[in-house]
Protein backbone atom coordinates (compact mmCIF):
# COMPACT_ATOMS: atom_id res chain seq x y z
CA UNK A 1 0.00 0.00 0.00
CA UNK A 2 1.62 3.26 -1.12
CA UNK A 3 1.59 6.41 1.01
CA UNK A 4 -1.23 8.12 -0.89
CA UNK A 5 -3.55 5.13 -0.54
CA UNK A 6 -2.57 4.74 3.13
CA UNK A 7 -3.41 8.38 3.88
CA UNK A 8 -6.75 8.02 2.11
CA UNK A 9 -7.48 4.89 4.13
CA UNK A 10 -6.67 6.67 7.41
CA UNK A 11 -9.02 9.51 6.45
CA UNK A 12 -11.76 6.98 5.78
CA UNK A 13 -11.16 5.55 9.24
CA UNK A 14 -11.61 9.01 10.78
CA UNK A 15 -14.83 9.38 8.78
CA UNK A 16 -16.35 6.40 10.65
CA UNK A 17 -17.40 8.95 13.27
CA UNK A 18 -19.17 12.01 11.89
CA UNK A 19 -18.32 14.44 14.70
CA UNK A 20 -14.63 13.58 14.77
CA UNK A 21 -14.50 13.83 10.97
CA UNK A 22 -16.12 17.28 11.01
CA UNK A 23 -13.57 18.47 13.59
CA UNK A 24 -10.74 16.94 11.58
CA UNK A 25 -11.98 18.47 8.30
CA UNK A 26 -12.40 21.97 9.74
CA UNK A 27 -8.98 22.04 11.39
CA UNK A 28 -7.34 20.43 8.36
CA UNK A 29 -8.82 23.16 6.16
CA UNK A 30 -7.51 25.86 8.50
CA UNK A 31 -4.05 24.28 8.48
CA UNK A 32 -4.02 24.20 4.67
CA UNK A 33 -5.03 27.89 4.54
CA UNK A 34 -2.27 28.68 7.02
CA UNK A 35 0.22 26.74 4.89
CA UNK A 36 -0.77 28.75 1.80
CA UNK A 37 -0.31 32.00 3.73
CA UNK A 38 3.10 30.86 5.00
CA UNK A 39 4.16 30.01 1.44
CA UNK A 40 3.31 33.46 0.10
CA UNK A 41 5.01 35.06 3.12
CA UNK A 42 8.13 32.91 2.52
CA UNK A 43 7.69 31.54 6.04
CA UNK A 44 9.04 28.11 5.29
CA UNK A 45 9.44 27.16 8.95
CA UNK A 46 5.73 27.80 9.44
CA UNK A 47 4.99 25.84 6.26
CA UNK A 48 6.95 22.87 7.63
CA UNK A 49 4.97 23.05 10.88
CA UNK A 50 1.74 22.96 8.87
CA UNK A 51 2.88 19.80 7.08
CA UNK A 52 3.85 18.23 10.42
CA UNK A 53 0.40 19.12 11.82
CA UNK A 54 -1.36 17.43 8.91
CA UNK A 55 0.69 14.29 9.56
CA UNK A 56 -0.02 14.41 13.31
CA UNK A 57 -3.77 14.63 12.59
CA UNK A 58 -3.53 11.11 11.10
CA UNK A 59 -1.60 9.59 14.02
CA UNK A 60 -4.68 8.67 16.16
CA UNK A 61 -6.22 6.81 13.21
CA UNK A 62 -2.88 5.13 12.45
CA UNK A 63 -2.51 3.97 16.06
CA UNK A 64 -6.06 2.61 16.11
CA UNK A 65 -5.30 0.41 13.14
CA UNK A 66 -1.76 -0.54 14.15
CA UNK A 67 -2.13 -1.45 17.82
CA UNK A 68 -5.84 -2.38 17.62
CA UNK A 69 -7.35 0.20 19.95
CA UNK A 70 -10.40 2.44 19.73
CA UNK A 71 -9.87 6.13 20.53
CA UNK A 72 -13.23 7.71 21.47
CA UNK A 73 -14.43 10.57 19.21
CA UNK A 74 -14.27 13.07 22.11
CA UNK A 75 -10.66 12.12 22.80
CA UNK A 76 -9.82 12.37 19.09
CA UNK A 77 -11.34 15.85 18.88
CA UNK A 78 -9.32 16.99 21.90
CA UNK A 79 -6.15 15.63 20.30
CA UNK A 80 -6.88 17.49 17.04
CA UNK A 81 -7.57 20.71 18.95
CA UNK A 82 -4.38 20.26 20.98
CA UNK A 83 -2.23 19.79 17.86
CA UNK A 84 -3.82 22.83 16.19
CA UNK A 85 -3.45 24.99 19.31
CA UNK A 86 0.18 23.97 19.86
CA UNK A 87 1.59 23.96 16.33
CA UNK A 88 -0.55 26.35 14.29
CA UNK A 89 -1.79 28.86 16.85
CA UNK A 90 1.14 28.55 19.26
CA UNK A 91 4.11 28.32 16.90
CA UNK A 92 3.01 29.65 13.50
CA UNK A 93 0.71 32.41 14.78
CA UNK A 94 2.93 33.21 17.79
CA UNK A 95 0.24 32.70 20.45
CA UNK A 96 2.94 31.57 22.88
CA UNK A 97 4.25 35.14 23.06
CA UNK A 98 1.06 37.02 22.18
CA UNK A 99 -1.26 35.41 24.74
CA UNK A 100 -0.02 35.03 28.34
CA UNK A 101 -0.77 31.58 29.69
CA UNK A 102 -1.16 29.88 26.30
CA UNK A 103 1.80 27.57 26.97
CA UNK A 104 0.57 26.93 30.51
CA UNK A 105 -2.89 25.94 29.25
CA UNK A 106 -1.43 23.46 26.75
CA UNK A 107 0.91 21.86 29.30
CA UNK A 108 -2.03 21.42 31.68
CA UNK A 109 -4.07 19.78 28.92
CA UNK A 110 -1.08 17.62 27.98
CA UNK A 111 -0.86 16.35 31.56
CA UNK A 112 -4.57 15.51 31.48
CA UNK A 113 -4.40 13.71 28.12
CA UNK A 114 -1.26 11.73 28.93
CA UNK A 115 -2.78 10.58 32.23
CA UNK A 116 -5.84 9.43 30.26
CA UNK A 117 -3.60 7.48 27.87
CA UNK A 118 -1.59 5.86 30.67
CA UNK A 119 -4.73 4.97 32.62
CA UNK A 120 -6.40 3.55 29.50
CA UNK A 121 -3.43 1.36 28.55
CA UNK A 122 -3.41 -0.29 31.97
CA UNK A 123 -7.19 -0.53 31.92
CA UNK A 124 -6.88 -2.53 28.68
CA UNK A 125 -4.27 -4.77 30.33
CA UNK A 126 -6.48 -5.16 33.37
CA UNK A 127 -9.52 -6.15 31.31
CA UNK A 128 -7.71 -8.49 28.92
CA UNK A 129 -5.66 -10.47 31.42
CA UNK A 130 -7.16 -13.20 33.56
CA UNK A 131 -4.09 -13.27 35.82
CA UNK A 132 -3.86 -9.55 36.56
CA UNK A 133 -6.32 -7.57 38.65
CA UNK A 134 -5.20 -3.99 39.22
CA UNK A 135 -6.95 -1.85 41.80
CA UNK A 136 -8.43 1.53 40.75
CA UNK A 137 -5.91 3.31 43.01
CA UNK A 138 -2.97 1.53 41.36
CA UNK A 139 -4.26 2.43 37.90
CA UNK A 140 -4.69 6.06 38.94
CA UNK A 141 -1.09 6.16 40.22
CA UNK A 142 0.19 4.57 36.99
CA UNK A 143 -1.76 7.09 34.89
CA UNK A 144 -0.26 9.93 36.92
CA UNK A 145 3.29 8.54 36.65
CA UNK A 146 2.91 7.97 32.90
CA UNK A 147 1.82 11.58 32.40
CA UNK A 148 4.67 12.98 34.51
CA UNK A 149 7.21 10.81 32.67
CA UNK A 150 6.03 12.18 29.32
CA UNK A 151 6.21 15.71 30.76
CA UNK A 152 9.77 15.21 32.00
CA UNK A 153 10.91 13.68 28.68
CA UNK A 154 9.45 16.69 26.86
CA UNK A 155 11.40 19.06 29.13
CA UNK A 156 14.55 17.02 28.38
CA UNK A 157 13.81 17.55 24.68
CA UNK A 158 13.35 21.31 25.16
CA UNK A 159 16.61 21.56 27.11
CA UNK A 160 18.46 19.59 24.40
CA UNK A 161 17.12 21.85 21.64
CA UNK A 162 18.05 24.95 23.63
CA UNK A 163 21.55 23.64 24.38
CA UNK A 164 22.34 22.62 20.80
CA UNK A 165 20.31 24.97 18.60
CA UNK A 166 19.52 27.82 21.08
CA UNK A 167 15.80 27.79 20.17
CA UNK A 168 14.67 29.11 23.57
CA UNK A 169 11.97 26.45 23.87
CA UNK A 170 12.35 26.88 27.62
CA UNK A 171 11.04 30.42 27.59
CA UNK A 172 12.96 33.06 29.56
CA UNK A 173 11.48 34.95 32.50
CA UNK A 174 12.38 38.32 34.03
CA UNK A 175 12.81 38.05 37.80
CA UNK A 176 13.52 40.77 40.38
CA UNK A 177 14.98 38.60 43.13
CA UNK A 178 17.52 35.78 43.14
CA UNK A 179 19.54 33.82 45.68
CA UNK A 180 22.99 32.53 44.66
CA UNK A 181 25.98 30.95 46.38
CA UNK A 182 28.21 32.07 43.50
CA UNK A 183 28.59 35.47 45.18
CA UNK A 184 29.26 34.04 48.64
CA UNK A 185 32.77 35.15 49.66
CA UNK A 186 32.80 33.20 52.93
CA UNK A 187 33.01 29.75 51.30
CA UNK A 188 30.17 28.46 53.48
CA UNK A 189 27.70 28.07 50.60
CA UNK A 190 25.42 30.68 52.12
CA UNK A 191 23.04 32.06 49.46
CA UNK A 192 23.45 35.75 48.76
CA UNK A 193 20.03 37.35 48.26
CA UNK A 194 19.83 40.03 45.57
CA UNK A 195 16.51 41.85 45.76
CA UNK A 196 14.76 44.64 43.83
CA UNK A 197 16.73 44.04 40.63
CA UNK A 198 15.90 46.81 38.14
CA UNK A 199 18.31 46.20 35.29
CA UNK A 200 20.82 43.64 34.04
CA UNK A 201 23.62 44.59 31.64
CA UNK A 202 25.42 41.89 29.63
CA UNK A 203 28.78 42.47 27.92
CA UNK A 204 30.09 39.92 25.41
CA UNK A 205 33.68 39.13 24.42
CA UNK A 206 32.97 40.68 21.01
CA UNK A 207 32.15 44.01 22.60
CA UNK A 208 28.37 43.81 22.27
CA UNK A 209 26.19 45.10 25.07
CA UNK A 210 22.68 43.94 26.02
CA UNK A 211 20.49 45.71 28.55
CA UNK A 212 17.64 43.84 30.22
CA UNK A 213 15.24 46.26 31.85
CA UNK A 214 13.01 45.15 34.71
CA UNK A 215 15.22 42.58 36.38
CA UNK A 216 17.39 39.51 35.85
CA UNK A 217 16.96 37.13 32.91
CA UNK A 218 16.18 33.60 34.06
CA UNK A 219 16.99 31.14 31.26
CA UNK A 220 14.56 28.28 31.53
CA UNK A 221 14.32 26.95 35.07
CA UNK A 222 11.15 28.86 35.97
CA UNK A 223 9.46 27.86 32.71
CA UNK A 224 10.47 24.21 33.16
CA UNK A 225 9.18 24.00 36.72
CA UNK A 226 5.96 25.83 35.80
CA UNK A 227 5.35 23.42 32.91
CA UNK A 228 5.92 20.39 35.14
CA UNK A 229 3.68 21.85 37.86
CA UNK A 230 0.70 22.41 35.55
CA UNK A 231 1.36 19.03 33.90
CA UNK A 232 1.10 17.56 37.39
CA UNK A 233 -2.20 19.38 37.99
CA UNK A 234 -3.67 18.02 34.75
CA UNK A 235 -2.43 14.51 35.59
CA UNK A 236 -3.90 14.67 39.10
CA UNK A 237 -7.28 15.82 37.80
CA UNK A 238 -7.62 12.89 35.40
CA UNK A 239 -6.14 10.37 37.84
CA UNK A 240 -8.77 11.30 40.42
CA UNK A 241 -11.53 11.16 37.79
CA UNK A 242 -10.19 7.84 36.49
CA UNK A 243 -10.09 6.40 40.00
CA UNK A 244 -13.69 7.44 40.70
CA UNK A 245 -14.80 6.10 37.31
CA UNK A 246 -13.09 2.74 37.76
CA UNK A 247 -14.39 2.40 41.32
CA UNK A 248 -17.95 3.21 40.22
CA UNK A 249 -17.73 0.88 37.21
CA UNK A 250 -16.53 -2.00 39.38
CA UNK A 251 -19.49 -1.40 41.68
CA UNK A 252 -21.83 -1.08 38.68
CA UNK A 253 -22.90 2.33 39.96
CA UNK A 254 -25.12 4.01 37.36
CA UNK A 255 -25.69 7.09 39.53
CA UNK A 256 -22.12 8.34 39.22
CA UNK A 257 -21.98 10.80 36.26
CA UNK A 258 -18.37 9.80 35.51
CA UNK A 259 -19.59 6.36 34.44
CA UNK A 260 -21.30 8.07 31.49
CA UNK A 261 -18.73 10.83 30.83
CA UNK A 262 -15.38 9.08 31.38
CA UNK A 263 -15.73 6.53 28.51
CA UNK A 264 -15.38 9.47 26.12
CA UNK A 265 -11.77 9.77 27.31
CA UNK A 266 -10.93 6.08 27.70
CA UNK A 267 -9.04 4.19 25.01
CA UNK A 268 -10.32 0.64 24.63
CA UNK A 269 -9.02 -2.49 22.91
CA UNK A 270 -10.37 -3.63 19.55
CA UNK A 271 -10.89 -7.28 18.70
CA UNK A 272 -10.17 -8.72 15.26
CA UNK A 273 -13.92 -8.82 14.72
CA UNK A 274 -14.20 -5.09 15.53
CA UNK A 275 -11.42 -4.29 13.05
CA UNK A 276 -13.05 -6.44 10.38
CA UNK A 277 -16.36 -4.65 10.91
CA UNK A 278 -14.68 -1.26 10.64
CA UNK A 279 -12.90 -2.28 7.44
CA UNK A 280 -16.25 -3.36 6.00
CA UNK A 281 -17.72 0.04 6.86
CA UNK A 282 -14.79 1.79 5.21
CA UNK A 283 -15.14 -0.37 2.10
CA UNK A 284 -18.89 0.28 1.95
CA UNK A 285 -18.28 4.02 2.27
CA UNK A 286 -15.65 3.98 -0.49
CA UNK A 287 -18.00 1.97 -2.73
CA UNK A 288 -20.86 4.41 -2.13
CA UNK A 289 -18.63 7.39 -2.96
CA UNK A 290 -17.35 5.72 -6.13
CA UNK A 291 -20.90 4.88 -7.26
CA UNK A 292 -22.03 8.45 -6.60
CA UNK A 293 -19.17 9.82 -8.70
CA UNK A 294 -20.00 7.36 -11.47
CA UNK A 295 -23.67 8.38 -11.40
CA UNK A 296 -22.76 12.06 -11.67
CA UNK A 297 -20.49 11.39 -14.63
CA UNK A 298 -23.27 9.51 -16.41
CA UNK A 299 -25.74 12.36 -15.78
CA UNK A 300 -23.38 14.79 -17.48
Amino acid sequence: MNIRIKIKHLKERIALNRRAFIMYSVLRGLVILTAVRCFFQSNFEGLALCVVSLILFLVPSFLEETIKVDIPPLFECIIYAFIFAAEILGEVNRYYTMIPGWDTMLHTLNGFLCAAIGFSLFDILNRRSKNISLSPFYMAVVGFCFSMTVGVLWEFFEYTMDSIFFLDMQKDFIVQKIGTIKLDTTGTQTPVIIDHIKKTVIFTATGRKYTINGGYLDIGIIDTMKDLLVNCIGAVVFSIAGYIYEKARNLSSKKNPLVNVAPGLMITALSDEDLRRQEEEILARQTAIAEEKKRRRLER
